[in-house]
């Protein structure tokens, strides 16, 4: 006999086996994998049941932390240990912003967490960024931007910034030493990774991306201290 709509309430949500996460996430996230999500339990990301076997089951809540988890290493490649202190704000209660929650121009940024990853034609990248034609120009000639028939929201974040900078006299050419630098930091990210690298399980390749971030994250922190530092020179 069928349950009445009464009886499937009561017997509360859905539960997702592994497979059935991996169905529902792999679309959108081709990345994950079995040791994956056993990975992210591990490090405390999210908490399945379990059956009396044993076997992982996922409640829709699980699902949706693990496309915020997901999500946040994608578009924002946060290490875990940021992305674990924000998901405890979140179960306390309270409304954190993502590192870098100030787009250029001092205007909020957008929630990058709930995006689906804007794309935008050179037209639209110009109108949206305000810049000119020439400027998207030699931001490609000097590698800030790949040339490309679609961009992402990562070229119009530069493009804005140089909109910004081009109205203080810096142009893109000028710039080059900052692509320059970061290239120096990846290759310092790529070397101390390397011991790491030789691991191809998922859980090893995961370790080994959260590392990097990790360092640069680090690498970062002391590039604006010392930036700060040169400015409080300046400006004295």
């Amino acid at each position: 006999m069928a349950r009445s709509a009464a009886q499937a309430k009561d017997a509360g949500p859905v539960l997702l086996s592994i497979g059935q996460v991996l169905a529902k996430l792999t679309p959108e996230h081709p990345e994950l994998t079995p040791s994956k999500l056993r990975f992210l339990e591990e490090q405390g990301l999210v908490s399945p049941a379990r059956t009396p076997s044993g076997y992982r089951k996922f409640s829709p809540e699980d699902v949706e932390r693990l496309k915020l988890v997901l999500s946040m290493q994608r578009d924002h490649y946060l290490p875990l240990k940021v992305i674990r202190d924000h998901l405890a704000d979140l179960d306390a209660g309270l409304s954190p912003m993502l590192p870098g929650g100030v787009a250029a121009g001092g205007r909020p940024a957008r929630p990058h967490m709930l995006s689906t990853g804007r794309r935008f034609t050179r037209d639209e990248l110009l109108r949206e960024s305000g810049a000119t034609s020439q400027l998207l120009s030699d931001a490609v000639s000097a590698s800030l931007i790949q040339a490309s028939e679609v961009f992402g929201e990562d070229a119009l974040q530069v493009l804005t910034a140089l909109v910004e900078l081009a109205k203080r006299g810096i142009e893109p050419r000028h710039v080059r030493a900052v692509r320059a630098g970061v290239e120096r930091e990846l290759g310092l990210i790529e070397s101390a990774i390397a011991p790491l690298a030789h691991r191809r399980d998922a859980s090893g390749r995961a370790k080994t991306a959260d590392t990097a971030q990790e360092i640069a994250r680090q690498l970062d922190a002391v590039r604006r201290t010392l930036l700060q530092a040169g400015l409080d020179r300046l400006t004295p």
